[in-house]
Parts: structure tokens; C-alpha cells; sequence
């Protein structure tokens, strides 16, 4: 394969030729799919409103389901939307176990660096907060589409689009959109303005 074969390969298809490579015997290629899909399945937990140490249990979970069902995946091109479906499922059921979600948890696993004094440290977290408040305003599909998409230096399109069930072409002018409803959102908010 070329390199830009390469570049334009999308997250199903390298997902799918790891899952194929680890079921062939290549041990190493299950480390290949976690570190490719991790990220995305661990923004999915978090868009179910779940904190950090949740959100990592239950991408933790989802692999280890997968490692002891293989077998039951017929068609390895269909890895990336099993992993991402399984992650949304318990991640939901999670959230509504849980009395203890808020709509603030992002903001707790923020550590600011030990040289910000505590005037820094408490505007960075009332801006974190309107922030975050705001965010959690938007519709679920933008919170998953904007929090899949500020993970990577280049989303990929193609992977985030199979995972959600709509077009690539759509990706780019509805995630415009999401941002332009958080910009509003924060715009109107003088709590954000002070804070900027």
C-alpha cells in the first residue's frame, strides 16, 4: 500500500485489518486495535455523562469482552461499530445506575499545573466550569461528534461517520454547527466573558 493509500485509510479498516491480524495468531495486533480505538470508544463513555474513572472502567470492560469473544465477530470490518455500540450501551447503563454523575465532572479531573497559584487556578476552573455547563447544553450527537473530534491531530472522517450512522460529507458542516450552538451558548453567558 502507497502512503497516501495509507493516509486515506480509514479507523474501520485499520480496526478490522488488526481484529483480522489478531485472529490469524499476530498477538500484537490486539495492542494495534486498542491503541487505535481506544480514545474514541473512552469519548463515547464520557458523551453517556459518566467521569473519567467511569468512563475508563467501562472501556476496560468492553475490551475485555472482546478479547474473550473473538471468535463471535464474524466480519472483522464490523470490529470498530461492535466496539463502539458495546461501549455506548454500557456506558448508558452505567450513567442511569449512577446517582453520582453531574453534568460537572469534567471539570474535577482537570489538574492545574503546581506553578498556577490559587487565582489561576480557581478562573481556569470557573472558566472550565461555564465551559463545560454550556457544553453539556448541546444535543448528545454534538457532544460525541465535538469531544471524537478535538482527540486527534486528524479526526477520522470516515471511522466517525460509520460509527454514528451518517455521511462523511456531513461530518465537517454539522460539527460547524455544534461549535457555532457552543459559541453561542458561552457568548451570552457573563460569566464567560468575564472569564475570558
Amino acid at each position: 500500500m502507497t502512503a497516501v493509500g495509507s493516509r486515506r485509510d480509514g479507523l474501520a479498516d485499520r480496526a478490522a485489518r488488526c481484529f483480522r491480524d489478531y485472529r490469524g495468531g499476530d498477538d500484537l495486533a490486539m495492542g494495534r486495535l486498542v491503541d487505535a480505538v481506544t480514545p474514541v470508544m473512552w469519548h463515547a463513555a464520557r458523551a453517556a455523562g459518566l467521569d473519567a474513572a467511569t468512563a475508563e472502567d467501562v472501556v476496560q470492560e468492553v475490551w475485555l469482552t472482546l478479547y474473550r469473544q473473538a471468535d463471535r465477530i464474524a466480519d472483522a470490518q464490523a470490529v470498530l461499530q461492535w466496539l463502539l455500540v458495546s461501549t455506548r450501551r454500557r456506558a448508558w447503563a452505567e450513567a442511569r445506575r449512577s446517582t453520582r454523575v453531574q453534568a460537572d465532572d469534567d471539570s474535577t479531573d482537570r489538574v492545574a499545573p503546581a506553578e498556577d497559584g490559587p487565582e489561576a487556578m480557581v478562573l481556569r476552573s470557573d472558566s472550565e466550569h461555564t465551559l463545560w455547563r454550556h457544553f453539556q447544553r448541546l444535543s448528545p450527537r454534538c457532544q460525541a461528534l465535538l469531544r471524537v473530534v478535538a482527540t486527534g491531530d486528524r479526526p477520522d472522517y470516515a471511522g466517525l461517520a460509520a460509527a454514528m450512522g451518517v455521511s462523511v460529507g456531513s461530518i465537517g458542516p454539522t460539527r460547524g454547527r455544534c461549535l457555532a450552538k457552543l459559541r453561542a451558548f458561552l457568548e451570552t453567558d457573563r460569566g464567560w466573558e468575564g472569564a475570558r
